[in-house]
């Protein structure tokens, strides 16, 4: 389990979903196609995940975490 306490862009090399799974048991299937890169939200303040390949493929992205820009880090 982890989390990301600032805003992020994914970036999909292989593409493939992955099933995001809460520390509190809630699934979601999120769907990254190859070439694409997404945006993504700093997580909620106490949120665990952990992110799981159902796939036969892997799935490979780069994961940019933009530290200062609205996330925890902007916090005195």
């Amino acid at each position: 389990m982890h989390r990301h306490d600032n805003p992020r862009a994914i970036i999909a090399l292989k593409g493939g979903t992955l099933t995001v799974v809460s520390d509190a048991g809630e699934q979601r299937d999120m769907t990254w196609e190859t070439g694409r890169a997404y945006w993504l939200d700093a997580d909620p303040p106490g949120e665990l995940h952990g992110d799981v390949n159902r796939g036969s493929e892997p799935v490979e992205v780069i994961v940019v975490q933009l530290k200062g820009v609205g996330g925890a880090s902007d916090t005195p």
